[in-house]
């Protein structure tokens, strides 16, 4: 006969009930975050929300360095829209987007590519390319002035001992937005080449491995693989280039000395709004045409945006 032996009991602790929070308890804890959120809208609020707010009423009046002025109602943007001047520096700022967004996007995934394909000296070549954007401006302008000096340039220097004629860089018409998209284009394509590095890394070895295993050569994986894999990076970098070289200002009043360049063909809409506003003093006028770009902005990305909505969303239906 055997003897059933119980086992020992198990000290258990006080029942664990999860009682349903209640409103109040659920509102507390997501107050919780307000302390961190409230430094970030004050300064928006500042910084942002009421000088854009100050600067739309602005621009409803006659307001002047000098002095206050009255109200005027939409005659300012009435002006603006029917300004030679403005548009003319608008279509000098749109020639130099269009002329400098795209050698600046492919300049960059050429890089990457050099780059991630597994250049020798890797360190070097991404110091290099990224170093000049860490370059403040005004260095940067004073580089390439030097650079496009007509007598003793450096690149005059080696166009003379080829044989060939030495350009105006900085003052030929034809010639100087061509060297404020040079500059520019040394400048900033490291932050480009950066995003696109990134994404490089990001994709999965194994669709490599797979592409090898069915015979895919190299160029074949990059047209297959990579660059459709870069599609998502290749929208966000043209939209922050579109509106990074809409917004040219500094090289170009810096090369120039505060000047239009030769027949004022490297003059931008924000130096004509600078100059009006701060040299013509007319500070209403200025907002006007402040606010008629920062609406062109606007509809440039949205335009953007959705042309590049619809083809992803035609490629998914494919």
């Amino acid at each position: 006969m055997t003897t059933q032996i119980d086992p020992a009991p198990v000290a258990s602790g006080p029942a664990v009930t999860t009682a349903p929070r209640s409103a109040k308890q659920r509102r507390g804890r997501e107050g919780r975050g307000w302390p961190f959120v409230v430094p970030f809208l004050v300064i928006a609020t500042l910084f942002l929300i009421v000088p854009t707010l100050y600067g739309l009423g602005l621009s409803f009046t006659e307001q002047s360095l000098m002095g206050n002025g009255g109200w005027v109602g939409l005659d300012n943007y009435a002006e603006a829209l029917s300004d030679s001047t403005m548009w003319a520096t608008l279509g000098h700022t749109i020639a130099f987007t269009v002329m400098s967004t795209v050698p600046l996007v492919l300049v960059a995934l050429v890089m990457a590519l050099l780059v991630y394909t597994g250049l020798p000296g890797q360190w070097l070549w991404r110091l290099a390319f990224f170093a000049p954007y860490m370059l403040p401006v005004a260095v940067v302008v004073q580089i390439w002035v030097w650079l496009f000096q007509p007598e003793i340039g450096f690149l005059n220097y080696w166009l003379d001992r080829f044989g060939l004629d030495k350009v105006g860089w900085l003052t030929d018409t034809n010639v100087a937005m061509w060297s404020m998209v040079l500059l520019t284009l040394w400048w900033t394509v490291g932050f480009n080449f950066l995003l696109y590095l990134s994404a490089l890394q990001a994709i999965p070895d194994q669709m490599y491995e797979a592409a090898a295993l069915d015979g895919a050569g190299s160029w074949r994986r990059l047209f297959s693989i990579t660059l459709p894999q870069l599609k998502g990076t290749t929208v966000l970098i043209t939209v922050l280039q579109l509106l990074a070289s809409l917004k040219v200002f500094d090289q170009m009043f810096i090369a120039f000395n505060g000047g239009s360049g030769p027949g004022g063909v490297t003059r931008p809409i924000l130096q004509y709004i600078y100059d009006t506003g701060f040299t013509g003093y007319r500070m209403g006028y200025a907002s006007a045409m402040s606010y008629i770009f920062f609406a062109l902005i606007i509809v440039v990305t949205v335009v953007f945006q959705a042309f590049t909505t619809r083809r992803r969303e035609a490629g998914r239906g494919r």
